[in-house]
């Protein structure tokens, strides 16, 4: 470990640029915030560039970070709330290199399980279901275009450390996304209200077992936000759609008239998941 005091705060001023997705692009770094996602930040090899923290935080925490060969930069509480885009700042940031891959480098590992994120636009909600896919064991998660930017802060935050632990695919082309995990042999589904089959059913068990890409909607549109947003004629929106081989309900047998997008998207995962490791056991 190597504490190094920021010269004029030049390197909290730089840091601070990265809040904005246009300048986090252009130099393909970002801010992960708080002691879990440092923790996971740093345990990832040539990841972290540097860590901000606070004297307070620093104390709290040095022990863990001395284990890394990693460069700290004590900051003021000040200086700490420049950097955190929360009310309560948590006093630790660290400055990271992107991370995302390709899709063709997600094909060659022979995923089983995949999470296509597309055109949803709450980050809160797709660090959730990053989370999420990570906890069942998922191959990656997929932003499209059109989609929130993995590495927004609330995004990074929700993710709770797992954008570390699972490849991400980052602004991807839905229909050749789709494409590229239906040539490498998954099926890729799609969660709809209106769909016929549903989950618990016994033949839906069965299709569960296969190697899946999900694909979860725009919160407010669902799937047909596709077709307005990425595609330019009624044909084209057909394909689109057609994009999803089989489309799954989740049956709603209380009063509420439907389920928050990361809620239903860790139950498809798991049930997909859960049905996968029975037929391997």
């Amino acid at each position: 470990m190597r504490t190094v005091l920021a010269d004029r705060n030049s390197s909290v001023v730089e840091a601070r640029r990265l809040t904005r997705r246009a300048h986090r692009d252009r130099v393909r770094e970002f801010l992960a915030e708080g002691p879990q996602a440092v923790r996971e930040a740093v345990a990832m090899p040539g990841v972290v560039l540097e860590v901000f923290g606070t004297p307070a935080a620093l104390d709290q925490h040095g022990d863990w970070l001395a284990e890394r060969p990693v460069l700290l930069r004590p900051i003021s509480d000040k200086a700490a709330a420049a950097l955190s885009e929360t009310v309560h700042p948590q006093g630790l940031i660290a400055r990271c290199r992107y991370v995302d891959v390709s899709v063709s480098e997600v094909v060659a590992t022979s995923p089983v399980l995949v999470a296509i994120l597309a055109g949803i636009a709450d980050p809160g909600n797709a660090g959730t279901i990053l989370r999420t896919a990570d906890a069942v064991g998922a191959d990656a998660v997929v932003f499209t275009a059109g989609s929130v930017d993995p590495y927004n802060g609330k995004c990074v935050r929700a993710s709770a450390g797992s954008l570390f632990h699972i490849p991400i695919v980052r602004a991807a082309v839905f229909a050749d996304v789709c494409a590229a995990f239906r040539d490498a042999r998954l099926q890729v589904l799609g969660a709809a209200a209106s769909a016929t089959r549903g989950l618990g059913e016994p033949d839906t068990e069965g299709l569960l077992q296969a190697a899946s890409a999900w694909v979860f909607g725009n919160e407010a549109h669902g799937l047909t936000m596709l077709e307005s947003a990425q595609e330019s004629s009624a044909t084209e929106a057909s394909a689109t759609k057609a994009a999803v081989d089989e489309h799954i309900r989740i049956p709603i047998w209380g009063r509420a008239e439907s389920l928050n997008l990361a809620a239903a998207a860790s139950i498809c995962l798991y049930a997909s998941a859960t049905a996968q490791h029975r037929s391997s056991s």
